[in-house]
């Protein structure tokens, strides 16, 4: 796993969105579509500002995901994350086709089954994700991440402190208010991608960083699988990097 660590949270968010744009760049010279994950969250905005105001990227080969989204909530809800894609990325640039992970439909069940369906046949080529405070990948939390999981989307219970990360990044009023729970990727899902770009800025993020590099590879700190993908680049900023000093230079 390459880390790399920048200035601030705008130049993390831009060398990860100029990494994104070679990625892109180089698959649309073999490939007539591909598929792209996109995750939502604070660490992904700068990213997503830098990548989609880049000029030239083949936007209409892409057919776009995203990672997850939580169950009985609509797509105009402050905290969505269909919501949070179509403000940050699909009414900027033009893709393909982009797919939905339908949190208020009326069979949450029958929604993950299609979307694994839907992403399987796309074979992704391509992730930008994030790192949870609980090291969460996607919403695959401590308590019902599997790294062996036989699915490509489930529907999962979210636990206390990713829901404490949820109302304290301001998507929710208080904690009360944020869903239990939501339709997720699965870690098998994320790590069969063979592109990984992992943006993870910010002050909150410093002790797990520290976790997911040092850690034992364990569901306890899900992200630690991360260190096992052939093309992983995580992108942190002065603050996310703040304990990792000693652990760098022992690398």
């Amino acid at each position: 796993m390459n880390v790399e660590i920048h200035p601030d949270s705008k130049a993390a968010g831009t060398a990860a969105a100029r990494s994104a744009a070679e990625a892109i760049g180089k698959l649309a010279e073999t490939c007539a579509s591909f598929g792209v994950i996109f995750a939502t969250g604070v660490s992904q905005m700068q990213t997503l500002e830098a990548l989609t105001s880049i000029e030239g990227l083949p936007w209409d080969e892409i057919c776009g995901f995203h990672m997850d989204e939580y169950i009985g909530i609509s797509a105009d809800h402050p905290a969505s994350f269909r919501r949070y894609l179509r403000e940050r990325l699909t009414r900027k640039v033009s893709m393909k086709e982009f797919h939905e992970i339908d949190g208020s439909a009326p069979d949450p069940q029958r929604t993950a089954d299609e979307y694994s369906a839907l992403l399987s046949a796309a074979d992704p080529q391509l992730c930008l994700l994030g790192v949870g405070e609980n090291g969460h990948l996607a919403f695959n939390d401590p308590g019902v991440a599997d790294f062996s999981d036989p699915r490509d989307a489930k529907i999962v219970y979210l636990d206390e402190a990713c829901r404490r990360q949820q109302a304290a990044e301001g998507w929710f009023a208080s904690v009360e208010e944020v869903a239990d729970t939501a339709i997720t990727l699965t870690i098998p899902a994320l790590l069969r991608v063979p592109r990984l770009i992992v943006s993870v800025p910010g002050p909150r993020k410093a002790a797990i960083m520290r976790r997911v590099l040092t850690d034992p590879l364990s569901t306890d700190c899900p992200a630690t699988i991360l260190r096992t993908h052939p093309d992983t680049t995580v992108y942190l900023d002065l603050e996310s990097a703040a304990e990792l000093d000693d652990v760098l230079v022992s690398q």
